[in-house]
């Protein structure tokens, strides 16, 4: 389960805060709704399937989850 909050990045140390998981209307799909907390000009808010969001990725040879909760908003 994804709470809302604010989440860091493990590969590019950004930070994000989730507003919520939302429903891809066609495949109902599950997907986290969330916004950049640093200047970024292509886009402030974004989605990612939750699958993706709870990805297992390497930083340094070392296993760790994509994006790690810090704290709650």
């Amino acid at each position: 389960m994804i709470k809302p909050g604010i989440y860091k990045h493990s590969k590019k140390g950004n930070l994000y805060k989730v507003h919520f998981v939302a429903k891809h209307s066609e495949t109902l799909e599950d997907l986290v709704v969330y916004e950049a907390l640093y200047e970024n000009k292509n886009s402030k808010y974004w989605v990612r399937p939750v699958a993706m969001w709870e990805e297992i990725v390497e930083v340094n040879g070392e296993k760790v989850a994509r994006f790690v909760f810090v704290r709650e908003e």
